[in-house]
């Protein structure tokens, strides 16, 4: 019998997180789930779900623990939690900055360090860090998130060069405007004229050229593509943009 394949998502009670973990289970994946929110609901019942925070390094150590407990190999690792300070720069706090690198890209560091050896035990494996577009162009107010999603998009890079003599490919996904719980968070920014929450979204899908906002499940298909190795066998070390297009417009335009 062959051996089913093992996911270890961070973030995975979130949005997207959680689209994954549907996808990468109902594909026949046994999911390890990480977030520090409860689960709610049922998760999949041959995978394993841990609640800890990977903005504390002790308990990324335990994680890995846990990990190595259930399982001896890992075929892909997506790097997926995040936390977002919305405001302004000169307003951020130094403890707001050193949380936002902490559990944006410090963690990213530390995991990866530590999922090495179970990713090379299983022949080939996958590293699939969740980033945004805010690494490559960005917004008022959000500068600590777009420093660490620039700092993951960079860090992708030097992974996928590291890690290439070990068979382990290394891409980022680059997600816009997704329908999140982070993302109707954000609408509380100063930015946003409009009062009404809806309006604020509709008029963030205005932006985009598909004239919509982004479903979880759409980057979870892109998550699973890049860590699929039957379909991505060929790309490392690249930054995939899914934000409908929002990035392709001039803004003068």
């Amino acid at each position: 019998m062959q051996r089913k394949k093992v996911l270890l998502i961070t973030g995975a009670a979130g949005g997207i997180g959680r689209a994954a973990v549907d996808l990468f289970s109902s594909r026949g994946w046994q999911v390890i789930g990480i977030d520090r929110q409860k689960w709610e609901g049922k998760f999949p019942a041959d995978g394993l779900f841990i609640e800890a925070d990977i903005a504390n390094p002790d308990d990324i150590e335990l994680i890995f623990r846990k990990t190595q407990d259930f399982t001896d190999k890992l075929d892909a690792v997506v790097n997926n939690a995040a936390v977002q300070i919305a405001k302004p720069l000169l307003e951020t706090t130094r403890e707001e900055w050193d949380l936002t690198m902490a559990s944006n890209l410090r963690s990213v560091f530390m995991s990866i360090k530590l999922a090495f050896p179970l990713l090379k035990k299983a022949g080939s494996g996958a590293i699939v860090n969740v980033s945004s577009v805010h690494a490559i162009a960005t917004s008022a107010n959000i500068a600590a998130y777009a420093a660490s999603k620039g700092g993951l998009l960079a860090l992708t890079r030097a992974m996928a060069i590291e890690f290439a003599p070990d068979d382990i490919r290394v891409n980022a996904v680059l997600p816009g405007a997704v329908d999140t719980p982070m993302l109707r968070a954000s609408m509380v920014r100063g930015q946003f004229s409009e009062n009404s929450l809806q309006k604020r979204l509709d008029n963030l899908a205005s932006k985009t050229v598909n004239g919509r906002i982004g479903t979880p499940l759409e980057i979870a298909q892109t998550i699973y593509f890049l860590a699929d190795n039957d379909q991505s066998s060929f790309m490392t070390g690249q930054a995939l943009v899914v934000d409908g297009g929002a990035t392709a417009r001039l803004s003068t335009e």
